[in-house]
């Protein structure tokens, strides 16, 4: 990645707590750089998605700040819902 990757503390909490699921600071990465899909989000921010497993999603919420990317939440979600 040619950008600064930073996580707010919130994205780290985030992330410690979705390990057992599976999801990784590479997973997050990956996403950001290849995503299924990227929907605009709140104040300029985005929404990139990607697989986690066959019936859920992890969703990134990201800012991208001049040569940095600040990732601001992660989340699972159900793939049906964000079809």
């Amino acid at each position: 990645m040619a950008v600064e990757l930073r996580f707010t503390l919130h994205a780290e909490e985030k992330l410690s707590r979705l390990s057992k699921e599976g999801v990784t600071r590479s997973k997050v990465i990956q996403i950001i750089e290849s995503p299924e899909k990227i929907i605009a989000g709140y104040s300029g921010r985005k929404i990139a998605q990607g697989p986690l497993t066959d019936d859920l999603l992890l969703r990134v919420v990201y800012e991208e700040i001049e040569k940095e990317v600040l990732v601001i939440t992660l989340y699972p979600a159900e793939r049906e819902r964000y079809k």
